[in-house]
């Protein structure tokens, strides 16, 4: 029967040894429960910014001022005036285009204006009548009919170019009031149309840095995780480390090795113990 030849290898008592405490020590840090919760995702909270956007948004729709909770989620409206920022500006046009609205534009100076150019017309129109007196007198006919209705002519389209005088007078007041109201209208719908336009660029521009504000806090944060996590994991990354090196220097581990030897025939037998018995009796000749 074949011969059977065990050989059992074993690593120095160093190896062994070290082998034996990292056993030990990774049964201790399995049994270590890893405090996850310090890496747990978190959600960094809303920027003022983006508040200050919302808060803007809310006022041009007429609403009062936004209230939050500890998350930074509007948790309310304060009561407002109802009123979008454009209405104020729409209700001030209405006044122009009313019936009365020319009035807030006539010249405080129309009647100024009016008395002396009456004045002047009322000087010219007595120098007039003193001409037809004494036209009259050079002709002997002072006090006459003749003068009388010469007189009488005169006044009567005197009368009636003062009259239209004074209706231009107040017609180009007028004139200038309604286009002043007119041009008051424009600028008040105009900026019915701009106001809110330039509150809702103005609350882009707060959403975009509060935008900005939210990625970076959100970018410190993930930071933060990423940092107790790597701490976290740490005393396993070096256990992995240490069974690395364990498992080179093992060079393919330790055990038992069997090995097994072929047996000699008897032929091979004899033949050994003739050569063994000859060798012995040549070193007795010797």
């Amino acid at each position: 029967m074949p011969e059977t030849t065990t050989t059992i290898s074993r690593p120095s008592p160093y190896v062994e040894a070290f082998g034996k405490a990292l056993t030990q020590q990774v049964g201790k840090q399995i049994e270590t429960p890893v405090a996850t919760g310090a890496f747990a995702p978190t959600v960094a909270g809303i920027d003022p910014f983006t508040q200050q956007a919302q808060q803007q948004v809310a006022k041009a729709a007429g609403l009062g001022a936004l209230t939050y909770d500890p998350t930074g989620a509007v948790s309310g409206v304060a009561a407002g005036t109802g009123i979008g920022a454009y209405e104020p500006y729409l209700e001030t046009a209405a006044t122009y285009a009313g019936p009365t609205g020319y009035q807030e534009f006539m010249s405080p100076y129309q009647q100024q204006v009016i008395d002396t150019t009456l004045s002047q017309f009322d000087k010219q129109a007595a120098i007039q009548r003193r001409q037809i007196s004494d036209a009259a007198l050079q002709q002997g006919a002072y006090g006459g009919a003749r003068q009388g209705v010469a007189q009488s002519e005169y006044q009567a389209a005197s009368d009636m170019n003062r009259a239209g005088i004074l209706a231009n007078l107040y017609q180009q007041g007028f004139g200038q009031a309604q286009a002043g109201a007119g041009q008051a209208f424009g600028q008040q719908m105009g900026l019915a149309q701009q106001v809110p336009q330039m509150m809702g660029q103005q609350a882009g521009q707060l959403g975009a840095l509060g935008q900005q504000g939210l990625a970076y806090r959100q970018a410190i944060a993930d930071a933060s995780a990423q940092k107790e996590k790597l701490a976290a994991y740490e005393p396993y990354q070096r256990l992995g480390f240490a069974q690395e090196v364990l498992g080179g220097i093992q060079g393919g581990g330790y055990g038992t090795r069997f090995q097994e030897a072929p047996t000699q025939s008897p032929l091979q037998q004899a033949l050994g113990a003739g050569l063994m018995g000859a060798g012995i009796l040549g070193a007795l000749r010797r």
